[in-house]
C-alpha cells in the first residue's frame, strides 16, 4: 500500500502537492491562531507596547510608532483594534491587532491618559487630565467628534454597560462626573474620596466601582441613582479596577502597597491581597476569568494571577514603565 501511495504521488505530481497544500491550508484555517487571548501593555518611558500571548506568557510582539509616554489602553469588543492613549504627544495610537501594525495616530489635545470603548464599539472615550475634558472619538472614521469639560484632573474613565453614560473620575476636583453620551453634557455629579484615579462598570452595569488614592478606599456608586452606597478599605494608593467577567470579584492594583486587593462583590470585603511587583498601575482579567494580568510600572513587568487560588504564577518582563493593560476577548 505504501508503494502504491508512493506511485501514485510521483504520476500526479505537482497536482498532488496542490490537493496537499489545499487540504491543509484548511486545517490550518480551522484551527484556532492560539487557546488564549493576547494582552497589549503599553510602556510610558519606551514608547511601545508589549503583546503578551496568555497561552505561553511570553512576550510575542513589541509595537513601536505609537505617541510619546502610552499610558493607557482599550481593545474593541470584536478584538479587532488596540486604542492606546500617549499623554505627552497629545495622540491616540490605533493598532491592527492581527498584524500588531499601527494604523492610524488620532490627535485629542489635553494629555489623554486612559480610555474606554463602549459596548458596541462605535465610540471611544479618553480622559484628558491637562485638558479637563473627556473626548469622543468614533471609532468607524477615527475622528474626534467632540470634546466635554468635567472635573479637574480627569484620571479614570468607564463606560455605562448600556453606553448610555460615561463616567470621568477627577483626581483634582474629588468627583465623578458623569456624561450622556447622547447629548454630549455632564448631567450629574458625584463627590467622591481625594483623588479618583480607577473607575469600572460591574459587568450586569448596576454598581460603579472608583479607587481613591488619596483615601486608600474604593466607592461603590449605585448607577441607578448615582449614590454612594459602601466604601471598601483596600491597599494603599489604588490606582485601577477590574473585575471577573461573572463580576463576582473586583482585583484593585495598590501602588503604593505593592499589592493587589481582591474585593468579594457580594459583600464588599476584600478578601485576599497579592503581592506582586512595584507600583502596580493597572490590571486587566482574561475572558474566561482564569487570570488577572497586572502591569507593575516600577520593576517593568507583569504579573499573572491565578484567580483559583489568588497566587501570582508568573512575571513576565515588558518594557520600560508599564503603564496600562487590555486583553483581547478571545
Amino acid at each position: 500500500m505504501k508503494n502504491l501511495l508512493g506511485r501514485v504521488q510521483r504520476l500526479m505530481g505537482g497536482a498532488y502537492r496542490l490537493w496537499f497544500l489545499e487540504v491543509l491550508a484548511v486545517a490550518l484555517c480551522a484551527t484556532p491562531a492560539g487557546a488564549q487571548p493576547f494582552a497589549y501593555v503599553p510602556n510610558h518611558q519606551s514608547n511601545n507596547v508589549s503583546v503578551i500571548d496568555t497561552a505561553t506568557n511570553m512576550v510575542v510582539a513589541t509595537i513601536p510608532g505609537v505617541g510619546g509616554g502610552p499610558e493607557g489602553d482599550a481593545i474593541t469588543p470584536d478584538g479587532a483594534f488596540a486604542y492606546v492613549t500617549n499623554s505627552i504627544s497629545n495622540t491616540v495610537t490605533v493598532i491592527d491587532t492581527s498584524t500588531n501594525m499601527t494604523v492610524d495616530n488620532i490627535p485629542v489635545p489635553g494629555g489623554p491618559n486612559v480610555i474606554a470603548i463602549s459596548a458596541d464599539g462605535a465610540f471611544a472615550y479618553t480622559a484628558n487630565r491637562s485638558g479637563n475634558s473627556v473626548t469622543v472619538i468614533d471609532t468607524s472614521t477615527n475622528t474626534v467628534v467632540t470634546s466635554v469639560t468635567v472635573g479637574l484632573d480627569p484620571q479614570a474613565i468607564a463606560v455605562s454597560a448600556d453606553g448610555a453614560l460615561v463616567y470621568a473620575g477627577n483626581g483634582i476636583s474629588n468627583n465623578v462626573s458623569v456624561v450622556d453620551t447622547a447629548s454630549k453634557m455632564v448631567v450629574d455629579t458625584i463627590p467622591v474620596g481625594p483623588t479618583p484615579n480607577g473607575a469600572a462598570v460591574t459587568p450586569d452595569g448596576a454598581f460603579l466601582y472608583v479607587s481613591t488614592a488619596g483615601s486608600n478606599q474604593v466607592y461603590l456608586i449605585d448607577t441607578s441613582n448615582d449614590q454612594v452606597v459602601a466604601m471598601v478599605q483596600v491597599g494603599g494608593f489604588p490606582a485601577n479596577v477590574a473585575f471577573t467577567p461573572d463580576g463576582a470579584f473586583a482585583y484593585v492594583t495598590n501602588a503604593g502597597s505593592n499589592n493587589v486587593s481582591v474585593i468579594d462583590t457580594s459583600s464588599n470585603t476584600v478578601v485576599a491581597t497579592v503581592p506582586v511587583g512595584t507600583s502596580p498601575i493597572a490590571d486587566a482579567v482574561t475572558p474566561d476569568g482564569a487570570f488577572v494580568y497586572v502591569a507593575n510600572s516600577g520593576t517593568n513587568n507583569v504579573s499573572v494571577i491565578d484567580t483559583s487560588t489568588n497566587m501570582t504564577v508568573a512575571t513576565i518582563p515588558v518594557g520600560a514603565q508599564p503603564f496600562g493593560m487590555a486583553i483581547t476577548p478571545f
